[in-house]
């Protein structure tokens, strides 16, 4: 995949983000790190506990906290979609501003689908590709070998 000059390339999953901003052509991207950001995402075993107190609930014993008798809520996954719709917002922001021409954006499948759902129209618009890897704990080398490897 080409990166064009000054092309902005987001790496991310539900919970970590990277920017990166291409400093070198297309032939030979030199991808440098603009912001990044990682969100605090526990389990959702972590977030929730099965049983409240029984002094402080009227909650009936092996209830579903998800409501209608079904599977219980994930509150990992609802926080990562969050924290994509999030990615989106941010994104809509800088293109608004005129921050980035061109836009590259790298995730995971899930991850990429809850994005496409929150772009605006100025993101879409500069949108010049995609690639569905989740390459969130690689180093930049690795990102720029995996976009050059992409078609």
């Amino acid at each position: 995949m080409h990166v064009p000059h000054n092309a902005f390339v987001v790496v991310a999953d539900g919970r970590k983000m990277l920017f990166l901003r291409n400093e070198g052509d297309a032939e030979y991207p030199n991808l440098q790190v603009a912001k990044k950001r990682v969100d605090i995402n526990p389990p959702t075993q972590d977030q929730v506990t099965d049983m409240a107190d029984p002094a402080s609930s009227t909650r009936t014993p092996g209830a579903n906290w998800g409501g209608g008798g079904g599977e219980p809520t994930d509150v990992h996954q609802i926080e990562e979609d969050r924290f994509a719709a999030d990615t989106a917002a941010l994104l809509k922001d800088w293109a608004m501003r005129n921050e980035y021409e061109s836009l590259i954006v790298v995730a995971p499948p899930r991850t990429l689908g809850e994005l496409r759902k929150h772009y605006h129209k100025e993101v879409s618009d500069r949108l010049t590709g995609e690639l569905d890897k989740d390459l969130t704990g690689h180093t930049v080398p690795q990102i720029e070998e995996a976009l050059a490897r992409a078609e």
